[in-house]
């Protein structure tokens, strides 16, 4: 298993955000991540990124215990939170190799997520010349520059246009052939085009996970199940 979830807990003063959750997320496959607004969503992302220690439970990458060590765990993986943060300022390129930097990564590391990511013509723009399908591209080779196992991706696709949607949709399938990726989405023919496993939560419950088979059965299926 890449992802393995037992018993975990978490609240903000008397809101418990997530509780007692228990799944697994198998290697190479894409899972999708649904709930209303206020689900849990973010704060289990958060917590699988190492960024947010749960109140209870165990949260294990890779068989590596997040709690303990959130270091080696961040190697070894992507995330892309749900604003998206930049700087504006920064050519493309030049970005890029300030989050190289960061990683202490190979040089190379940045034509190969420009590659990756299709921005070759846009690497010398400003990113604040950027529309925000780029900028999410941008966002996107950034968790792609340590070239990890495993990709967290919040709202990637949030405020898109049609045609922007296409080329996200494409770049996240293209990317996912070797990585296991768990999305969080509210639109549920993304989960019909891109994803093997689905997980369904409310007010911080575990409702459902989905297979591929039930995924296959298509959105208007999903969108009942959403609204149960």
């Amino acid at each position: 298993m890449s992802i393995i979830v037992t018993n975990l807990s978490k609240s903000y003063g008397k809101q418990k955000a997530l509780d007692n959750l228990s799944f697994e997320i198998k290697s190479g496959q894409i899972t999708g991540l649904l709930g209303p607004n206020g689900a849990g969503k973010s704060t289990l992302m958060k917590i699988i990124t190492g960024s947010l220690l749960p109140d209870e439970g165990l949260m294990e990458v890779n068989g590596v215990n997040v709690a303990d060590h959130p270091l080696k765990v961040q190697k070894i993986l992507g995330y892309l939170p749900e604003h998206n943060p930049q700087y504006l300022e920064l050519y493309v390129k030049e970005y890029l190799a300030y989050v190289a930097s960061l990683y202490k990564v190979e040089k190379s590391a940045i034509d190969r997520v420009i590659e990756q990511t299709v921005l070759g013509p846009e690497k010398h723009k400003k990113i604040g010349a950027l529309s925000k399908g780029y900028r999410q591209r941008v966002g996107l080779a950034a968790a792609l520059i340590p070239d990890p196992d495993v990709l967290i991706l919040d709202e990637p696709t949030t405020g898109l246009d049609p045609a922007q949607l296409i080329e996200i949709r494409a770049l996240l399938k293209n990317i996912a052939s070797d990585k296991t990726v768990l999305f969080s989405t509210h639109i549920m023919q993304e989960v019909v085009e891109l994803c093997s496993s689905c997980i369904f939560l409310e007010g911080g419950e575990l409702k459902q996970v989905l297979t591929e088979t039930e995924i296959q059965k298509g959105s208007k299926h999903l969108e009942e199940i959403f609204a149960k």
